[in-house]
């Protein structure tokens, strides 16, 4: 055998090496991948039961809490409301009329189960997705989100 083809076998091997090595880091992580969708996005790019992160404000007079103790509100991207249900504290700076990120997951004709309810950091954040949508509509009244 010639070292030309030694150096070629060597190369072939370590490229399977390297794609298998890879294939397995995706598989591995394939459950641990939480996709970003705004409330009208949510029944087109979430299928049902998927985690996902569901990005909005907060409607104004939506936040209850039910008699099992869970806390319910509507998010909104301006376009679409969709309402969740989140059984836990909610965050000191979780507000009404501000940016939210709901994360858990989905079922058509049920609200969205929040695992965890993330609170804007201060008072320009919002998700740079919600805002964009938000332009889209030319409902944006604020300064260039962060």
């Amino acid at each position: 055998m010639r070292r030309r083809d030694q150096r070629l076998i060597m190369i072939a091997t370590a490229g399977a090496v390297l794609v298998a090595a890879m294939a397995l880091t995706f598989w591995g992580l394939r459950d641990s991948v939480v996709y970003f969708v705004a409330p009208s996005e949510l029944s087109e790019r979430a299928q049902p039961g998927q985690r996902v992160r569901l990005g909005g404000l907060v409607v104004e007079g939506t936040l209850r809490r039910d008699a099992d103790g869970a806390m319910r509100f509507a998010v909104t991207d301006g376009a679409v409301q969709v309402e969740v249900r989140y059984d836990g504290v909610l965050p000191d700076l979780f507000r009404e009329g501000q940016g939210v990120v709901a994360e858990g997951s989905w079922q058509p004709g049920q609200a969205f189960e929040a695992e965890r309810v993330l609170a804007k950091h201060d008072e320009t954040y919002m998700p740079r997705e919600v805002a964009e949508a938000i332009k889209q509509r030319g409902e944006w009244k604020g300064d260039t989100p962060q």
